[in-house]
């Protein structure tokens, strides 16, 4: 099964924290240029999971945010930080 690397989507309001975190696990996916699937591999989650909770259907546990964090090889509050300027990042990981 291949990525779908299409661009992230709008950036969410800061008040809804499961936005949030759902716009960041499919940022940080997409900028490692991993399917929903080798992502959940890489966490040793489903990969129901991981769509689920990018379509922000599902609440995520702590635990949950520590396994993706690690296999996106950020630390765990990133997930949770809705950055000022995604545009800048996006130049400076070279996408």
């Amino acid at each position: 099964m291949s990525a779908h690397l299409s661009k992230t989507k709008e950036k969410p309001e800061g008040d809804d924290l499961r936005a949030i975190v759902a716009w960041n696990v499919r940022r940080f996916r997409t900028l490692n240029k991993l399917s929903q699937e080798q992502l959940a591999f890489e966490a040793n989650l489903d990969r129901t999971y991981v769509s689920a909770l990018e379509r922000r259907i599902w609440n995520v546990s702590l635990s949950n945010i520590e396994r993706l964090a690690r296999a996106l090889s950020v630390p765990p509050w990133q997930l949770l930080y809705l950055p000022e300027n995604v545009s800048e990042e996006r130049q400076n990981k070279g996408s």
